[in-house]
């Protein structure tokens, strides 16, 4: 499988002088078409630092990031904003519905803003409620959903039309532990359709769902390793999430 994002050398610093806070220190990381990796460290050892300059959301202080083999650093900011919008997907733990907009207009909105159809985008908005069987849910507004829904409504949201890379930072933190482990099922099918998941999570339950765990401490990389055989191992070939 292809290379979606690699992060080469990657470092990040916040200020400098005395009140200066080193983020990231010389990160390597590369996810495969396919493969899900969970980010896991203690608190403020850089693991969302990490996700946003994946995502393109901040600028790494140096080293490289690609997103399918294309150098972020090379693009403008219209460049990016655009990647962003037609490779990149995100799932946050507070869901970042839209109140005013229903289940399916959240999950086309930015589609459109990318210049989709409106017709196009609707038929891929809909085709991602389905999957995730929230079909009737679709003229439903977050305030009239379960928070297990709102967040297959993110997650439809982020992989909806043409997403390479699904970034998720804590997206089951609001959830109880029967939700939270329905939406890792629902990465991880996302993933073997081939999407490139990276997950921050603190769980080690639901990171055993992912192929690789990756442990941060103090803006390095400590220590990679496949997780033991947790929940997706008990699914049967062939089956869906």
């Amino acid at each position: 499988m292809s290379a979606v994002l690699e992060l080469r050398q990657v470092s990040k610093v916040y200020g400098s002088g005395p009140s200066e806070v080193r983020a990231l220190r010389s990160v390597d990381l590369t996810v495969r078409a396919g493969e899900l990796v969970a980010i896991m460290g203690p608190s403020g050892s850089g693991k969302s630092t990490l996700l946003t300059i994946a995502g393109t959301l901040e600028e790494a202080s140096s080293g490289d990031v690609l997103i399918t083999g294309a150098p972020v650093s090379t693009l403008s900011k219209n460049e990016r904003a655009s990647l962003r919008r037609r490779s990149i997907g995100y799932v946050f733990q507070d869901f970042n519905l839209l109140a005013g907009l229903t289940a399916l207009e959240n999950v086309t909105l930015p589609m459109e803003l990318d210049g989709v159809a409106a017709k196009a985008a609707r038929a891929a908005g809909v085709e991602a409620l389905h999957r995730f069987d929230l079909a009737d849910k679709a003229d439903r507004y977050p305030d009239e959903l379960s928070g297990g829904e709102r967040q297959r409504v993110a997650i439809a949201r982020a992989i909806a039309g043409d997403r390479r890379l699904l970034l998720a930072d804590e997206p089951t933190g609001a959830l109880d532990s029967v939700n939270g482990e329905a939406v890792m099922r629902l990465v991880r099918a996302a993933c073997r359709d081939g999407v490139a998941g990276v997950i921050v999570t603190h769980d080690a339950q639901l990171a055993s769902w992912a192929d690789r765990i990756v442990f941060i401490r103090d803006g390095r990389v400590v220590d990679q390793t496949a997780p033991p055989p947790g929940p997706e191992s008990l699914l049967t070939p062939g089956a869906t999430a």
